[in-house]
């Protein structure tokens, strides 16, 4: 009974120190209650209790508990189990859990021991990382991994309060502590993505470039990256993704644009370790080819402002002679089509939806 005590104390210490240092996040934390159940590794949550294992528990300081207490929440407040549908649920759990966590460590919080955390996702949504993650284990998301389940931090059961009621409830305080200036740091690009219950068409655009990425990945040796945080991921063999990304650098592109269509190529570059990227920058005419490769990384200002022809790269890509995989054309549609069907597999990558000739087009949201 008086361990049950001290962690009941130690629990309501940290709830009371995210409501006088961090009100958003006290307040979502604010109608949990607590349940000790030996049964669990660490800690869990269904409706409104909040499950510990005690001798977990116990080797955590206040500043823990409360990142925990927070990083509960915060998969309610945005939605993580109904955003995760269709998806691989432990992979999913895993990247909504990095998404949180970045949050967390953006704000100052104090990430409990082999807490799910990389920089390599930071400011990245959960459906992001959930794409990068499925492409680095080789998954399809119509079945469960086969290797042995990670064991997590968190067993995530989301049902703290409806949907409706955290909806309301997230909306209310977030305009409360924005008037008052004490939102969270970062907190408005998750809320915004909440409302707008949108999938990124960056997953679109990454799923595609991963489909057609022939690379093997294997267990042994696993990769080093994230081996001192406990997590084994595959290494990645094999070939490189070779591919071309060309850039409509015509007048009729603003810097909105280019800006998205560059970043998206360091995306790309990012994600995948081995890659050699033709980069042909072309108006009416091709202004500059780049190979871009991990030796050999973007470092380009982009040139053009004339009229818009897309023939002269698909040209290019028949002159050259290489076996490229496939094609990202990043443009606004508005050029002048080659006369036939090239043999080059080829993505459109463009503000809205247009009628092309050929090939697949996949519409950003500038």
């Amino acid at each position: 009974m008086l361990f049950i005590m001290i962690h009941q104390q130690k629990l309501t210490q940290a709830k009371t120190k995210l409501m006088l240092e961090n009100p958003y996040f006290g307040t979502l934390v604010s109608s949990l209650s607590f349940e000790q159940n030996s049964n669990i590794a660490s800690i869990s949550h269904q409706n409104d209790k909040f499950i510990y294992n005690e001798e977990y528990l116990e080797v955590l300081t206040i500043d823990e508990i409360a990142t925990h207490l927070a990083n509960s929440a915060m998969h309610q407040a945005l939605f993580h189990t109904t955003r995760g549908e269709g998806k691989i649920n432990s992979v999913w759990k895993l990247a909504s859990d990095y998404a949180i966590n970045d949050l967390l460590i953006e704000n100052g919080f104090v990430l409990p021991p082999l807490a799910n955390y990389s920089s390599r996702f930071e400011r990245l949504y959960a459906e992001e990382i959930y794409t990068i993650l499925v492409g680095e284990l080789d998954l399809n998301e119509d079945e469960e991994p086969k290797e042995e389940k990670e064991k997590q931090t968190e067993q995530f059961q989301e049902e703290i309060f409806s949907d409706e009621d955290y909806e309301l409830l997230l909306e209310q305080l977030t305009n409360k502590l924005e008037k008052q200036g004490d939102l969270p740091k970062g907190i408005e690009r998750f809320v915004k993505t909440k409302r707008k219950a949108q999938i990124s068409w960056r997953d679109k655009l990454y799923r595609y470039v991963n489909s057609h990425a022939k690379s093997d990945y294997r267990m042994f040796p696993p990769s080093k990256k994230h081996l001192y945080r406990g997590i084994a991921l595959p290494s990645i063999y094999g070939e490189e993704l070779k591919i071309v990304v060309a850039i409509d650098t015509s007048a009729s592109i603003d810097e909105t644009l280019l800006e998205i269509f560059l970043t998206e190529l360091y995306e790309i570059m990012q994600i995948f370790p081995q890659y050699i990227i033709e980069l042909i920058e072309c108006d009416a005419q091709i202004q500059n080819v780049t190979r871009l490769t991990p030796l050999e990384p973007l470092k380009t200002s982009l040139k053009g402002g004339g009229g818009t022809d897309f023939r002269p790269v698909f040209e290019y890509i028949e002159n050259i002679n290489e076996d490229f995989k496939f094609l990202i054309y990043f443009t606004d549609g508005m050029g002048t089509f080659p006369k036939y069907e090239p043999t080059i597999d080829t993505l459109w990558v463009m503000p809205q939806q247009k009628e092309i000739p050929f090939g697949e087009i996949l519409a950003i949201i500038p």
